[in-house]
């Protein structure tokens, strides 16, 4: 297991630790909040499905929304954004509250609430999860990610059994009062932290260029593509949990609300057990071998869920779901954090909870369908079968090892001194590299190259083509676009350390005097010369007027 310093380290960074402690509050009112809805659905609509939706609605804006909200932590103040999600959230929370006792809610307005507040989680996680890298540093970021876990279920381990209590006692107006008010701590601590100041070097990506920027790194990235794959069909599967254990509470183990919160808690308390053991496995297996015993262990959990016919039996089923669950999200979280640079790292969180909850969002749904048609016990037996196929996935979407990663910039580019008077819109810009490779050397310096056009396409580059010399065929070039000028200073300041060795590669293989020549171009058609550039006047000129 990891060392109790490292483990708990975070702890000493005050800032983590208000913002953690204020996170808390708000998951707890959360977490009664779920409770309050999934079981006031089951007196407004007793079909199946609809309880069901009551977890989809809450987990469709995330995939409806957080491509966007990714871009958007990306390219402006994170510390503003979450202020921004807290008090929208609050404010309809408020009104739900409202409507709750006034008697006003039918299934469908009750559905439109929560996808409302889930909305608001759309925008306000990605930002939650990228400011991560800004309140702790590399070594202790993995630590933080499980530490946000570890608070998330130790607060699932009683948040529902309160949440219970509370709507047995007053309703469900009184949870989701209650959730209202736990926003408040949060907006507090979002409020008083000092977020270090972003980078304004090169102007915002308009929010378009930076989706496309998002979605071509994630393209070009095949051991993000792997972890999408495993955490969208791990979210599908295990959905099944929270979308039925209303019914499992009222029709299986014939109980009320509080029997449901206490279902919720006993998933929780095993979470925190799936934190306590994270740090141990983590430091004794890979990370493939991890994400399998995951898998499988939720299987197991789902039948002994399916047969269960007490709650004793129930609550060992959850316990195993619920450690499997938090050991695998936030092994794909931290996979996620770990393999990205923070340029990107929003957006690359925000395809990550895309793939995730957009899977639980339709696995709600499918799973509620599925009960509704023949019963919880199938449709729990189902996707216990599922979760063992998505173990076997693992033989051609294999997790890699990530903690080697330097993700840091590399900071050695300097923009050039220009002759032709550009501007920071000017393009599109071509720009060539040459390399004299001997004959030898063609097979390592393809094999080089083709790392390289990955990195290029990832970080910007357009077009992107390698050619080479009919009458000297040492020469090689390598060619790419870029739309304007500041795009290419953005393709140079994505750089990371980790991307140099490959480069390196390609020098040692260059067999020309000094570093291969670089030529940086400006695509012109033809036009009249009034109406293209015009050059800087040179040190010894007087400019004309």
């Amino acid at each position: 297991m990891e060392p109790r310093s490292r483990t708990f380290a975070p702890f000493g960074i005050a800032n983590f630790r208000n913002l953690w402690m204020a996170s808390q509050v708000s998951n707890l009112g959360g977490l009664v909040q779920m409770v309050g809805a999934g079981w006031l659905m089951t007196s407004l609509a007793g079909s199946s499905d609809m309880v069901a939706l009551v977890q989809a609605s809450n987990t469709l804006p995330i995939m409806a929304f957080s491509l966007v909200a990714g871009a958007l932590a990306d390219s402006f103040d994170r510390r503003r954004i979450l202020l921004m999600a807290q008090l929208f959230m609050l404010a309809v929370s408020c009104a739900l509250a409202l409507f709750a006792w006034a008697g006003l809610l039918g299934p469908w307005g009750l559905l439109s609430f929560t996808f409302a507040i889930g909305s608001g989680m759309a925008f306000y996680n990605p930002s939650w999860q990228a400011s991560m890298g800004d309140i702790v540093d590399r070594p202790n970021l993995s630590a933080a990610v499980s530490l946000n876990s570890m608070g998330f279920n130790l607060m699932r381990s009683v948040g529902p059994a309160i949440g219970g209590f509370l709507v047995a006692l007053a309703g469900a107006a009184a949870a989701f009062g209650f959730n209202a008010v736990t926003y408040i701590p949060n907006v507090i601590a979002l409020w008083l932290w000092k977020a270090p100041a972003r980078d304004e070097r090169l102007p915002r990506e308009p929010l378009g260029q930076a989706l496309g920027a998002g979605l071509r790194y994630m393209a070009m990235s095949p051991h993000l593509l792997k972890v999408l794959v495993r955490s969208s069909l791990f979210g599908f599967a295990a959905s099944s949990v929270m979308a039925l254990l209303p019914l499992v509470a009222r029709d299986v183990l014939q109980g009320t609300a509080l029997t449901y919160g206490l279902l919720l808690g006993f998933f929780g308390l095993g979470a925190i057990g799936g934190v306590l053991i994270n740090g141990h496995l983590r430091a004794r297996l890979a990370n493939e071998r991890i994400v399998v015993l995951a898998f499988l262990g939720f299987a197991l959990g789902m039948v002994i869920l399916a047969f269960g016919r007490v709650i004793a039996v129930s609550a060992l089923g959850l316990m195993i779901s619920g450690a499997c669950w938090v050991v695998a999200l936030s092994l794909f979280n931290v996979s996620v954090q770990m393999s990205t640079p923070r340029w990107v790292v929003g957006r690359a969180l925000s395809f990550y909870q895309t793939a995730t909850f957009g899977g639980m969002a339709l696995g709600a749904w499918i799973w509620g369908l599925l009960a509704e048609q023949h019963s919880v016990f199938v449709a729990l037996l189902v996707s216990a079968a599922l979760l063992l196929l998505g173990a076997v996935v693992g033989r051609w979407f294999r997790l890699g090892e990530f903690g080697g990663l330097d993700l840091d910039p590399l900071n050695t580019f300097r923009e050039p001194e220009l002759r032709l008077d550009l501007q920071a819109r000017s393009g599109p810009i071509v720009i060539l590299i040459d390399y004299l490779i001997a004959e030898e050397d063609i097979d390592a310096f393809l094999a080089a190259i083709g790392r390289r056009r990955r990195v290029r396409i990832r970080d910007g580059a357009r077009n992107w083509s390698l050619m080479r010399d009919l009458e000297n065929p040492d020469l090689w070039r390598e060619r790419f676009h870029v739309a304007t000028w500041n795009d290419y200073l953005r393709h140079n300041a994505r750089r990371t350390k980790s991307d140099l060795e490959g480069y390196e590669a390609l020098v040692k293989l260059h067999r020309g005097a000094g570093r291969p020549a670089v030529h940086r171009m400006i695509e012109r058609q033809a036009v009249p010369q009034h109406e293209d550039l015009v050059l800087k006047p040179g040190p010894d000129e007087t400019p004309h007027h």
